[in-house]
């Protein structure tokens, strides 16, 4: 039975195959069932670029300054950090069997520029598109057919889609949100002066300072803090959460009391392995402004002319 909410499939190509093509919508279902809402998937890819940065070691937050070899490694990466989190079985001609059919996982960071081999034509190709500077990802399934294919003339063969077949493609997801790289996105200025601040701790202090009330995800911590204990850096007793705390700011984990806090804030919640930081100041009205009950008084989001105030202690556990 084919799924009624196809919210992606909306145009007169992609329906028609959708119910032609049995294997096509075995595949497209047992994705979906695997992650419903592509969080999984997301994950694997702000992963994978995370990965190929390799942050903690060299610094770096942005594809342009990855080496040509590494850019041409991102498929191989992808298509095998993907086996690894869905558990997808080996494909005995293609990289995978899905719902024990063959499928090819090719990605691009450039939406369109997928490489698609002889060797799959016929075949149904996962195709993955991710890119950092827009913060979106999109996966979809398409059966290879010559008549799709720009022609090629490089030494592997490979080709192209035609712009004018990608509406053939049976989006899984598309042109979703990418977890956001804090570092490639925050102000070049605020950046600059987290760089410029000296220590792996210093770093962090401004990162959480200046980059107030978005996500920072584990990697941003650890491409900043350039150390093995860059998590330390981050809690309480002499990391950013104690040396931030006079300055009236918090630092929110995924702890599930955290994220309740950034909830009643209404701030963005941390997702798992993210942080959020905000000033507050403690309010006599809770009910004129979003605020959050800790060490029993209410505490709201500062405004800009709001003197500094010492922050309220985080609850230290999850419940």
């Amino acid at each position: 039975m084919l799924p009624l909410d196809i919210t992606a499939a909306s145009n007169i190509h992609v329906l028609p195959l959708l119910a032609q093509d049995a294997e096509l919508a075995a595949v497209y279902r047992k994705l979906l069932q695997l992650d419903p809402e592509g969080l999984r998937f997301a994950a694997v890819l702000r992963n994978t670029i995370d990965q190929l940065l390799n942050g903690e070691v060299t610094g770096r937050y942005d594809w342009k300054t990855l080496f040509k070899t590494e850019k041409t490694h991102a498929g191989t990466l992808v298509e095998i950090n993907l086996q690894r989190e869905f558990t997808f079985d080996d494909g005995i001609d293609m990289d995978y069997q899905i719902a024990g059919i063959e499928v090819d996982c090719k990605y691009s960071q450039q939406f369109g520029g997928w490489m698609i081999p002889p060797e799959a034509l016929g075949h149904l190709c996962l195709l993955v598109w991710a890119d950092d500077y827009k913060s979106q990802w999109s996966a979809g399934l398409l059966r290879i057919d010559e008549l799709w294919l720009n022609a090629g003339n490089n030494r592997d063969k490979k080709l192209t889609i035609k712009a004018e077949h990608r509406n053939r493609i049976l989006w899984l997801w598309h042109q979703q949100e990418l977890p956001e790289n804090a570092l490639l996105h925050m102000d070049p200025d605020d950046r600059a002066a987290v760089f410029a601040a000296g220590s792996g701790q210093a770093r962090l202090n401004q990162l959480f300072r200046l980059h107030q009330r978005r996500r920072i995800s584990r990697n941003v911590v650890r491409t900043v803090a350039q150390q093995k204990d860059y998590m330390k850096r981050v809690r309480g007793n002499g990391g950013a959460r104690s040396a931030l705390r006079d300055e009236g700011i918090l630092i929110m984990g995924d702890y599930e009391s955290h994220r309740r806090i950034a909830s009643d804030l209404e701030i963005p919640v941390p997702r798992e392995g993210e942080f959020v930081s905000a000033r507050v100041v403690e309010v006599s009205s809770p009910g004129n402004r979003p605020s959050a009950m800790l060490d029993g008084r209410h505490w709201a989001c500062a405004l800009p002319d709001e003197a500094p105030a010492t922050a309220p202690s985080l609850p230290s556990t999850n419940k």
